[in-house]
């Protein structure tokens, strides 16, 4: 197939924070001729991070989407963000897309910041490559910064060029295919030049890795190694080829994306080894044949166009007007930046934009019928940071909840929690900087000033010893009174029982009727014991009591039935219970004794580590941690592991809580209570 048959294809960029993606964005569509002046993110003229929240941080906040030509073929461009917190989108561009570019920096310790990437395309054989950046700067050897990436890749890397220096700098490249020595020139092709004398003496063994990596995918190629018969350039271009669109190899390529270094070579290089749409339809598990076919591959909520679904077409033709999934395509545009391009159809290849889809969500497959394939979505990610959230004005609060909705649909990784114990309405995400840049949304998008805190860590409290109490509520006033007398005996259950309530009433002391009315005043009670917390693991037995035949009610009896708890707790040694989770903490092996010591600093119980399944040198670590270490853990486990540190948890049990951690918690309790 010859590259411009291969219709409009779809590369993403990815790579850590500060790797420089969204500057190689600008270079690239300058290179292209797509702009006519090179963006800078600095000062806010770029194409991508047009938006307030990436603009303030001066990071992409979500995808950016740039539509470009090159030497004639067409090509959409995804710039996903770098932060770990943002992966979840990033996933599913990868998922999306014929080819990514994995932007690194030329670091050989940061080399692990890519490692879940590659990871992730392996595991979904998507072809890929890798584009050291920021080479002008670097203090690192290429060869070693290749053996640190390669230790976290499952394909093998075959290095595409060689850079040249001129003392400190580089000043361009040799193409190990083509044998051909060029030399930098920013914002133009790069001119040919000689190769420097006794280059090959020095680098000739680089060369033949490289076709000997080929060969391991080839045995014909392989036939004529062992024969000592060299192939031509044009049959390496070829082996190349087929086997990145098959993802068996990854070459790797350099340049410098802020001077404009390789972004041609890199734009040749898509351009000759991404496969078609075709290609990835096919590894995604679309049939060739059928009905019309696109997949939402990202929401946008727009300030003033309303709904916008971003989506990848798979299969046939979609014009305007069109019925997809029982929805009306209101209107179809191109996107670059913040342009939007009105167009009456896409094609298969194209990701373009649905207007006013409101009933469809992130991911969903979109068919006239309504019957597509169910397609690969990425995995959602557990939530590891909570923040409680209301609004400034507390008439917008139910504004707030609908704002939320909103975000939720744009970005699946958040989630939203209605706690019931603790009364918060409690926005989850992957770490502080994903929340914040939600609340900026709400500000931003929604005109929703939202004021965010640490959520309520779900104390209990339980009592140490059980007690016998009488009580008796009598109230009189004109007409008919208020009568009650009850004995109840309290006693402590075992840890996880809850609340157990019993009757040994015999005699007919209390009616029958008004019996479920002790329990429901009791359980009341048990809302708020006298530390300030729901009280658990207690059984109450309804021993006997009195009533009066006019002045007895429901009523009565269930004020009786609080009234005595709330006499009986005191005299029961009550104590403060903590939630206690079971948290598995995912590091490379190299970070993994600085974790244990993260564990142990927060009261941590070390359960033990092993080796990560299938995840070469990494390791889990198991321990029992209180909830309320757990609050900002990610934050300093991502900042001990240069990013790439995760955990996952669930409850496990209640534990005791003492000493001076019990005073603070029981003081700031009160505090609140007394407010």
């Amino acid at each position: 197939m010859t590259d411009a048959a291969k219709g409009h294809r779809c590369a993403v960029l990815v790579g850590p924070y500060l790797s420089g993606k969204t500057t190689l964005l600008e270079a690239m569509l300058h290179s292209s001729g797509t702009t006519s002046r090179r963006g800078s993110v600095r000062d806010g003229s770029a194409v991508g991070d047009h938006v307030a929240e990436a603009r303030a941080r001066q990071m992409s906040t979500e995808m950016n989407v740039a539509e470009a030509t090159f030497l004639g073929d067409k090509w959409t461009i995804l710039d996903c963000p770098g932060s770990v917190e943002l992966a979840y989108e990033a996933q599913q561009a990868m998922l999306a897309a014929d080819v990514a570019v994995v932007v690194c920096e030329p670091e050989v310790e940061r080399a692990v910041t890519v490692s879940a990437l590659l990871r992730f395309l392996d595991r979904h054989n998507i072809p890929h490559m890798i584009f050291i950046n920021k080479l002008d700067s670097a203090g690192a050897r290429v060869r070693d910064v290749l053996a640190a990436l390669q230790s976290y890749s499952e394909r093998p890397l075959v290095l595409r060029q060689v850079p040249l220096r001129d003392g400190e700098d580089i000043t361009g490249y040799v193409d190990l295919v083509s044998e051909r020595a060029y030399r930098y020139k920013p914002g133009q092709a790069s001119d040919l030049i000689q190769l420097p004398s006794g280059f090959w003496d020095a680098e000739a063994d680089t060369r033949t890795s490289l076709v000997e990596k080929l060969a391991d995918f080839d045995d014909e190629l392989l036939e004529k190694l062992l024969e000592d018969v060299q192939p031509s350039k044009e049959e390496i271009y070829e082996h190349l080829k087929k086997e990145v669109s098959a993802a068996q190899i990854v070459p790797v390529l350099v340049g410098a994306g802020l001077q404009d270094h390789g972004v041609r070579r890199l734009w040749k290089a898509l351009r000759h080894d991404t496969p078609g749409p075709q290609a990835a339809a096919e590894r995604l598990g679309v049939p060739a044949g059928g009905e019309a076919l696109a997949q939402v591959i990202k929401t946008y909520h727009l300030p003033h166009t309303g709904k916008l679904s971003l989506s990848r077409v798979w299969r046939g033709t979609i014009s305007e007007g069109n019925v997809l999934n029982g929805v009306r395509v209101a209107g179809i545009v191109r996107i670059t930046g913040a342009q939007q391009e009105k167009v009456n159809t896409a094609g298969v290849g194209e990701v373009v934009g649905f207007t006013r889809m409101e009933e469809i969500a992130t991911g969903t497959v979109l068919t006239p019928s309504g019957k597509g394939e169910q397609l690969p979505v990425p995995e959602k990610p557990q939530p590891v940071f909570g923040l409680a959230v209301h609004a400034e004005k507390r008439g917008d609060d139910v504004k707030l909840s609908g704002a939320i909705a909103k975000l939720v649909d744009e970005d699946p990784a958040l989630q939203l929690e209605q706690n019931q114990d603790t009364r918060e309405m409690v926005l989850w995400g992957q770490g502080d900087v994903h929340i914040q840049i939600a609340i900026d949304r709400l500000r931003n998008r929604h005109n929703l000033a939202v004021v965010g805190h640490p959520a309520q860590v779900p104390y209990r409290e339980t009592i140490r010893k059980g007690a016998e109490q009488h009580s008796r509520f009598k109230r009189q006033s004109g007409g008919h009174g208020q009568f009650a007398d009850i004995t109840v005996q309290i006693k402590a259950e075992p840890r996880g029982t809850g609340f157990v309530f019993k009757d040994s009433v015999v005699g007919g002391a209390i009616p029958r009727n008004y019996i479920p009315a002790v329990e429901e005043g009791i359980e009341e009670a048990l809302k708020t014991g006298p530390l300030g917390f729901p009280v658990v693991d207690v059984s109450v037995n309804l021993i006997t009591g009195q009533f009066h035949a006019v002045d007895s009610s429901d009523m009565a009896f269930k004020t009786c039935g609080r009234q005595a708890i709330q006499e009986a707790l005191p005299k029961c040694d009550p104590f403060l219970l903590e939630p206690i989770d079971a948290v598995e903490i995912s590091v490379p092996n190299a970070f993994t004794a600085r974790v244990q010591r993260l564990v142990s600093g927060r009261r941590g119980q070390i359960l033990g580590f092993d080796g990560k399944e299938d995840w070469p040198n990494w390791d889990v670590v198991r321990a029992h941690l209180p909830q309320s270490e757990l609050h900002d853990l990610i934050v300093e486990l991502r900042s001990l592991t240069l990013g790439v540190g995760s955990f996952s948890h669930q409850f496990d049990h209640m534990q005791e809580l003492s000493g001076k951690p019990a005073e603070k918690v029981i003081a700031s309790r009160a505090q609140e209570a007394a407010q």
